[in-house]
């Protein structure tokens, strides 16, 4: 109602113009202005979902995922409200879940594994007006977004970190499946390392498991008595981190800062934070502005960060640590930079050129001075 009917209705009742005119009056201004029972209902929060492959645990992948979850939950107040489910299977059992979400009123979802992009792809196509957001996929529709980061960065430095107090030039790293965001880690690593020292090595064992505790430690002890003098992995346990611990040998971690688990030993560690980008997300959607898009960020973004040195490293690896993080990070320097060579001698990349997105993305090789069995 218009502030003028609404003053000449008030005037109208103040002046008892009868009681014909007095009933219609009032009746004009409830319907103009509404009752409590009448008052448009506040906006229902969006309901985000999440679907871990892990147990969430003190550390790693699932952790790192949890974390932004919960900052959502706190920093959001009453727009959104969230759920999770953990340790579900990629496969079957993951689209079941989805499907549940679905059915419990998820209006976001958030798939963050490799092995759920399938799952969550079939159940959008019968889910149309519900966003769906795939983390480490690559298959994207209407209304599913994929996102990811560019771990290798990060990988990179730890194998120049390795190249740097490694005195035997021998690295043990082990590793989930040979998809191709693992292979990027696994060769940046090594082509940091070698950059260092040219003839560096490192001895890969696969686990075949993201999560495998006893795996992991079995991996990393077969490793040190194979002479290794720093660990690395890409699984999502802290065994090897442990097991470096027990053993005195350095290790390189990954998805959350490890130092507490290896206060001696731990090095830095390449941090997973995903606040920030879940936030934008969110907000995207509540605003009515979201739109598919496959997204990746790094240490420019802040999707990935460096965890504090060890007090160990000496003061002029640091600089040099420092100096090649920034380069990374304003794009100076590429990890995937040629001439690159495969295990086989086979020149992946040419001088003078890099591996743009895509060909990333096919990854299917491992780099010279990795001794390990390439992916088939």
């Amino acid at each position: 109602m218009s502030y003028d009917l609404f003053t000449a209705l008030r005037r109208l009742v103040r002046k008892g113009s009868g009681p014909a005119v007095t009933a219609a009056a009032a009746q004009a201004l409830a319907l103009g202005l509404g009752t409590p029972a009448q008052a448009a209902p506040a906006a229902e929060p969006l309901k985000a979902c999440f679907l871990y492959s892990n147990p969430i645990g003190e550390s790693g992948w699932t952790y790192q995922h949890e974390l932004a979850r919960r900052a959502l939950a706190a920093s959001m107040g009453d727009k959104i409200s969230t759920k999770y489910v953990e340790n579900v299977a990629e496969g079957p059992d993951a689209e079941r879940v989805i499907r549940n979400f679905v059915q419990e009123g998820c209006k976001l979802i958030f798939t963050p594994s490799f092995g759920f992009m399938e799952p969550t792809i079939k159940v959008a196509r019968q889910a149309p007006k519900v966003i769906f957001m795939n983390g480490t996929g690559y298959k994207t529709a209407p209304n599913v977004g994929a996102y990811n980061a560019r771990y290798y960065e990060g990988r990179y430095l730890e194998g120049v970190l390795a190249g740097h107090i490694s005195k035997k030039g021998l690295a043990g790293y082990v590793s989930a499946f040979p998809i191709p965001e693992v292979l990027q880690g696994l060769n940046a690593f090594a082509l940091g390392m070698r950059s260092v020292n040219p003839n560096a090595q490192v001895k890969l064992i696969w686990v075949n498991a993201w999560y495998d505790p006893g795996k992991e430690r079995e991996a990393a002890n077969t490793l040190a008595t194979l002479g290794v003098d720093v660990l690395t992995y890409d699984t999502s346990s802290v065994a090897v981190v442990t097991a470096g611990e027990e053993k005195g040998i350095p290790t390189m971690g990954y998805y959350s800062d490890m130092a507490r688990f290896g206060p001696k030993t731990s090095q830095t560690s390449v941090m997973q934070t995903w606040t920030g980008y879940y936030t934008k997300v969110i907000e995207d959607v509540l605003a009515g502005r979201w739109k598919s898009a496959q997204t990746v960020g790094g240490l420019r973004e802040g999707m990935i960060k460096m965890a504090p040195l060890n007090a160990s490293v000496p003061a002029d690896v640091r600089d040099k640590f420092a100096a090649i993080e920034k380069d990374i990070a304003e794009g100076r320097l590429l990890p995937f930079a040629g001439p690159i060579y495969d295990q086989a001698g086979k020149q992946r990349v040419a001088a003078g050129q890099s591996l743009g997105a895509a060909e990333l993305d096919r990854m299917n090789f491992l780099v010279n001075g990795i001794d390990g069995t390439a992916p088939k």
